[in-house]
């Protein structure tokens, strides 16, 4: 099995003659150039997991490729005239000969005032697993993880748990695409509109701010 990863938490796996492209969000775009792709994988409907333009660009190099995701991304993708397949928690597809089989259900929940949206992990080949946005339900054997170690709704140390648990033989970061100075976003957005909602001002410091109060 052969990995490339674009970014944050976009990859491009070969396995066997299956090319299967993850996530094509918007804290990458060298995926816009991936071309003989037999599948494209979504776990759920976040930018930095599927952003349209950078999907319509792929679409555009790999015609006829199939998208396999669960139906909260399958509303986004419906209105904007793609098709796709349903893959969710339990669901087996067979990509050029590679089983890839759905796991779980909602995403981690970032905060309780913020409506849980749906999330479909994915085992490819019975050794990789990429969980998507949760760390919840995962499959038996993992040989290689694709492990979360940057998120609003992520500690490093449930991370780390997490692996442990799992405890494949090779794990590998991913979601880490907003560990920038410009991609200070969900640190930012989450914050200011949970807290001015309950009446605390959220006011945005960088390093060498200056802000009197």
């Amino acid at each position: 099995m052969r990995i490339t990863k674009f970014g944050h938490s976009c990859l491009l796996i070969e396995e066997g003659s299956a090319r299967i492209l993850i996530d094509p969000g918007n804290f990458s775009t060298t995926q816009e150039n991936v071309t003989n792709l037999h599948a494209i994988l979504i776990t759920h409907e976040h930018p930095d997991h599927v952003f349209l333009d950078s999907l319509k660009k792929i679409l555009t190099n790999n015609p006829g490729v199939g998208i396999y995701t669960n139906a909260g991304v399958g509303k986004l993708l419906s209105v904007a005239g793609i098709a796709f397949q349903v893959l969710e928690d339990g669901a087996v597809a067979d990509i050029e000969g590679v089983t890839v089989k759905g796991y779980g259900v909602d995403h981690a929940c970032i905060h309780d005032s913020i409506p849980l949206i749906r999330n479909t992990g994915f085992m490819i080949a019975d050794r990789l697993f990429y969980p998507g946005d949760a760390l919840t339900q995962f499959p038996e054997n993992v040989e290689v993880l694709a492990l979360p170690v940057a998120a609003p709704w992520l500690k490093i140390s449930d991370a780390v748990e997490y692996a442990l648990k799992v405890h494949p033989k090779i794990c590998f970061p991913v979601h880490d695409g907003m560990l920038r100075p410009d991609r200070l976003g969900s640190t930012r957005f989450v914050s200011k509109n949970v807290l001015e909602k309950a009446g605390i001002d959220f006011v945005d410091m960088i390093e060498g701010s200056v802000q009197e109060f």
